[in-house]
């Protein structure tokens, strides 16, 4: 797990890339801290920086940027190939001859060996990298197929920058910092970034399971190369549907097992010391079983347990590893810890990134770097076996609104947006248990006033936007803004899809899933240079989710039924048969109480009207009805406090 960057700008003088190339390279110092690596080609224009946290051959054998055997292909490359070892036999016994054994030596040779599209169906792993071809004068950007690791690109000033983080991009003098209004409008919206799109105009994400190919060999200057996908997960889905898996539940729930045992096996290969992140739910729950029983030693267990009782799952994560006989570290976070971590947090994201679950995921990944270089964690399992609340949530609505017709909705829409939020909430109190298993307990006023709003919507698609969206019109709320389209908006779709969960889960994996857990993942663990997988996201294991008929993900309101089964094997299921939790931190009560000074300095009028950004008047107008407790608006008011304080720690 690494840290890239790079460049292509013929008009660089030989002289200035290693000081250009050397800051860039500082930048991502905490994703790699143990060695630091510089190549340029000063004809060509062509450079790349490089950190390296060390992994997988620990010697200097693993240094990079690497260039290959004959020449040809020069990479820098953040992530993990884990297949590599089988992949170096298969080479070598083709007459590949290795001066180590780490996987970047192997990417290079099945490049050379296979062609890069070819070798890159043959990989398994999260990675992403930029190859120099030096005989084509091309160079190929790569992300893996579910878009684990980071991959930024765009043209400044007739520059080519690209590289794990625009933290480092913007190292180089090239860069223009022009903050991309539309992309502020997404972020309110859905509370991160959504791809292609990045927070400064010109730049991008790279799309997932994808090359982004530049011909520079006549020193072109802008365009966007050519774009080609080595995997989608419009494929898989259609694949899976048309093909569904037709074996009976024993059978099922084997092959799932030994899949992800497969995965987690593939995942524990490392020359560090190696553990995981335990929550105490199913998937960390799982992850970790799975290692402990493919594991001759203790495996090192790690998790973050709070003082709020209800947002505390630490005595569920300890009673599980003291049964799985795991060596496990704990650490129960003061609220006064936990509220110190807030104000800092914004600068450890390059885009402002408003998922409140990265503070506890931080302060795990504290917790876990200070004993291992390496955790294991259990993403994934809810957007590939339906474990969100707001799937049922969706279905419920979708069979309400079903039954209404189209003009009597939009009478009761109006009806329901018209009530007083606060007598309702009042009214309706005993309501709330009942609302809980929907989602995040909201009171009964504020899921009325929902109801209304989602009801006016014309389509499935809307209604779940809906279902995701927290500034409901965030383009007036950004002077001059236009939203603009998600990858899981444009991406090709299956032409039908077998139930209606499924196209929900589809567009989690194309936004939601990339672009915010796995952002908040790999940024908190980088932060302090450690090594994040995510075994549950093997694109094997996506392959046969996406081929398990619903009743193995949803069975007699079960959600995550399969994966619930192969946990069983492993632990009794009244240890983890409990309501799902989540990670996250009582963000309303702090805004009215420990974080209502910092929250007033980043919001006041003046300093709103100044910066010219946002409209201050809703913003101003949510915060004092929070605060006297009239309506909960703590995840709008979330969204604005860290685009506030991201722009403050990174001068923008």
């Amino acid at each position: 797990m690494c840290g890239f960057a790079g460049a292509f700008d013929p008009d660089t003088e030989a002289a200035a890339w290693t000081a250009r190339l050397g800051a860039m390279a500082a930048a991502l110092r905490h994703r790699g801290p143990d060695d630091e690596g510089l190549w340029h080609d000063a004809k060509a224009g062509v450079g790349l920086a490089f950190r390296r946290l060390a992994i997988v051959d620990l010697s200097a054998a693993g240094h990079q940027p690497m260039v290959s055997a004959s020449g040809r292909y020069v990479i820098a490359y953040n992530g993990e190939v884990y297949n590599f070892r089988a992949l170096s036999a298969e080479l070598s016994a083709a007459g590949a001859v290795f001066r180590g054994h780490s996987d970047t030596e192997v990417m290079l040779a099945a490049f050379e060996a296979w062609g890069i599209k070819n070798a890159l169906t043959r990989f398994v792993g999260m990675f992403a990298c930029a190859v120099w071809d030096t005989n084509l004068r091309q160079l190929h950007l790569v992300r893996d197929r579910m878009g684990i690791k980071p991959l930024y690109w765009g043209w400044s000033r007739g520059v080519l920058l690209f590289g794990s983080e625009l933290t480092a991009l913007r190292r180089h003098p090239a860069f223009e910092a022009r903050l991309d209004r539309d992309a502020v409008a997404s972020f309110l919206r859905f509370n991160y970034v959504p791809a292609p799109h990045a927070i400064f105009e010109g730049f991008h994400k790279l799309e997932p399971g994808c090359i982004r190919t530049f011909d520079l060999a006549a020193g072109a200057k802008g365009g966007e190369g050519r774009l080609e996908a080595f995997w989608t997960l419009a494929e898989v889905a259609r694949q899976g549907m048309a093909s569904p898996f037709t074996g009976d539940d024993r059978e099922a729930i084997d092959e799932l097992e030994r899949r992800l045992t497969e995965s987690v096996v593939l995942r524990m290969i490392a020359d560090v010391p190696l553990g995981a992140f335990l929550s105490g739910g199913v998937d960390s729950s799982l992850v970790v079983a799975l290692m402990q029983s493919s594991s001759s030693s203790k495996v090192r267990t790690f998790t973050v347990g709070f003082e709020e009782k209800e947002y505390d799952e630490s005595p569920s994560a300890r009673e599980i590893a003291a049964r799985l006989g795991t060596e496990h570290t704990e650490r129960i976070v003061t609220a006064g810890e936990a509220k110190a971590t807030v104000p800092r947090i914004a600068a450890l994201f390059d885009e402002p990134f408003a998922d409140s679950s990265q503070v506890p995921t931080l302060l795990v990944s504290e917790l876990a770097r200070a004993h291992v270089t390496v955790s294991l964690s259990g993403d994934g399992g809810d957007e590939l076996f339906a474990g969100y609340k707001r799937y049922a949530l969706f279905e419920a609505l979708r069979r309400t609104v079903g039954r209404v017709p189209q003009g009597a909705r939009r009478t009761l829409a109006s009806v329901l947006t018209r009530i007083p939020v606060g007598p309702a909430n009042r009214l309706f109190a005993f309501a709330d248990p009942w609302l809980k298993q929907y989602g995040s307990g909201a009171a009964a006023g504020d899921k009325l006033r929902k109801l209304g709003e989602l009801l006016a919507l014309p389509d499935d698609q809307a209604l779940y936007v809906q279902l995701l969206s927290h500034w409901k019109e965030p383009g007036k709320l950004v002077a001059g803004a236009t939203e603009r389209p998600r990858l899981a908006d444009v991406a090709p779709r299956p032409a039908a899809f077998s139930d209606s969960i499924q196209p929900l889960m589809f567009d989690d994996m194309l936004a939601y899933l990339p672009d915010d857990i796995l952002v908040k993942v790999d940024r908190t663990s980088m932060s302090v240079g450690l090594e994040a997988r995510v075994p549950i996201l093997d694109h094997r294991v996506v392959e046969l989710a996406w081929s398990l008929p619903r009743a193995f993900k949803v069975r007699n309101g079960e959600a995550k039924w399969a994966l619930k089964q192969v946990l069983a094997r492993h632990l009794p299921p009244e240890l983890t048969d409990r309501p799902k939790m989540g990670f996250g931190l009582p963000i309303d009560v702090w805004l009215r109480g420990p974080l209502r000074t910092w929250a007033e300095d980043l919001l006041s009028e003046s300093r709103l009207k100044r910066d010219g950004l946002l409209d201050p008047a809703p913003i101003l107008s949510k915060w004092r009805e929070h605060q006297t407790g009239k309506r909960n608006w703590h995840y709008y008011l979330w969204d604005v406090l860290v685009l506030q304080a991201w722009r403050d720690a990174h001068a923008v």
